[in-house]
């Protein structure tokens, strides 16, 4: 697999994270307050919260890895470590998202760490 398909594969983890976090708020906030104008600012708790901290963290995360992964295909960098290192990342990320939706802190970090790292090394491989 290439770099392009793990972004276009975290692009779909995004989506189901999501999705998991809008069930989780529909549940405890109901449809009235979602389709309101939500003007009474309320918040999600358990596993929802935790969700929804779970997608905030992954938009940060591919706002840092797209960029990444681009660079590599328009420079035309892309070699056996920077696909390793997109791999790296998206398993990673694929552990993250349970282990922060079911409390798992040590799992959750060191999961969020191995992502950091994978994605500052594609932007080592880019130059």
């Amino acid at each position: 697999m290439t770099e392009i398909t793990m972004l276009v594969l975290y692009g779909l983890l995004v989506i189901v994270t999501l999705l998991l976090q809008a069930t989780g708020a529909l549940t405890q906030l109901g449809m009235g307050y979602l389709l309101g104008s939500r003007d009474e600012a309320r918040t999600v708790s358990g596993i929802a919260g935790r969700l929804e901290r779970a997608l905030n963290n992954s938009v940060t995360a591919m706002v840092l890895f797209a960029p990444a992964v681009l660079l590599i295909v328009v420079t035309e960098s892309s070699t056996s470590a920077s696909v390793l290192a997109a791999q790296v990342f998206l398993i990673a990320r694929l552990v993250y998202l349970p282990s922060y939706a079911f409390g798992i802190t040590g799992l959750r970090s060191l999961a969020w760490t191995a992502g950091l790292f994978a994605t500052a090394a594609l932007y080592l491989l880019a130059l």
